[in-house]
């Protein structure tokens, strides 16, 4: 084979790699809006952004859990608590055990329960924020990836809090889709325990333009 033909087949190979990685990487967005998004439509939040709101947000460091819902108020009535960490697992996700900082900040370091929302156990909404990246790159034990898979949640999943020594379980009842702008998710019921689990969508979206929630309650 002459240096041509090599060369020529070199470019193929590059091409056709360059063009696997690119697809690999849009590819689960496209299929997301596709198929998981649809699902969620219905019980998507009227609210729309507004232009520089819509820039802000694309340009936050999403690491900091202050930047998931700035326009909300930190309520610390429901803070009282001497814990500062618990762990949450969810079987379905291969999730076991992930820590939970209680009104953290890095969600590169752990799962962020969102400063003013109820403690596990307690009547209220308890509120949980994690990162999720492509499905390819999900990692139960990377703190950057571990809501990944969050969507592939149904109703009736299992969810398991510990929490001061005291094991929670929580059954999901609905998912649904908001904009950054929806701080309604915040609000606390105090008529059961509730647990929201909140992430960006579509996984992998470096515009993170949307927030998908899990909403569970308990049952033990």
């Amino acid at each position: 084979m002459n240096k041509r033909k090599i060369i020529k087949l070199m470019a193929i190979v590059s091409g056709i790699s360059g063009f696997t990685i690119l697809l690999s990487s849009v590819w689960p967005i496209i299929e997301y809006q596709l198929t998981d998004a649809r699902a969620y439509t219905t019980l998507l939040s009227p609210l729309a952004l507004e232009k520089d709101e819509i820039r802000k947000d694309k340009n936050a460091d999403l690491t900091k859990a202050s930047n998931w819902f700035p326009t909300s108020p930190q309520n610390k009535k429901f803070n009282d608590s001497k814990v500062s960490f618990y762990t949450i697992s969810i079987p379905k996700l291969r999730i076991e055990n992930a820590v939970v900082a209680i009104g953290g900040e890095d969600l590169s370091k752990s799962l962020v329960q969102y400063p003013g929302t109820a403690l596990p156990g307690n009547n209220g909404n308890a509120v949980i924020f994690g990162h999720s990246a492509l499905p390819i790159f999900y990692n139960p034990k990377n703190y950057m990836a571990i809501f990944s898979t969050l969507p592939t949640l149904k109703e009736g999943d299992d969810i398991f809090i510990n929490y001061d020594s005291v094991s929670y379980e929580f059954k999901v009842e609905e998912l649904f889709e908001i904009y950054p702008t929806d701080i309604q998710i915040l609000e606390q019921n105090s008529t059961d325990s509730f647990l929201t689990l909140v992430t960006c969508v579509p996984p992998g979206d470096p515009r993170n333009p949307k927030r998908l929630i899990v909403r569970a309650r308990v049952v033990t």
